[in-house]
């Protein structure tokens, strides 16, 4: 899912694109989990309690508004590395080697 975006000024195209990693999904999940365990605390019979009324509306908050935005969002550093290395790869034809 990549766009292209054309700038008026520079003349150069940069290709924008949404690429979700292990973490993104497992954050995903977790704010999925969240939800699931909100939903479960708030079915209980009792209008009085502590869990339906107080916790599970704060990990429902926290799921939807918080922890999976945050991991659609998430950028992986060590995967932006490997974007460019693979570009530039694919632009040059040739391939680096860096050592530490």
């Amino acid at each position: 899912m990549a766009k292209v975006v054309k700038s008026k000024k520079t003349k150069t195209a940069e290709i924008l694109h949404l690429s979700l990693t292990n973490k993104n999904y497992m954050i995903i999940g977790l704010g999925i989990l969240l939800i699931i365990v909100g939903y479960v605390f708030m079915a209980e019979n009792s209008v009085d309690g502590f869990l339906p009324t107080v916790v599970a509306p704060i990990l429902l908050v926290l799921g939807y508004i918080v922890v999976v935005p945050f991991g659609i969002l998430f950028k992986d550093k060590s995967a932006e590395v490997e974007t460019v290395e693979t570009q530039e790869t694919a632009a040059t034809g040739t391939k680096n080697i860096k050592t530490k």
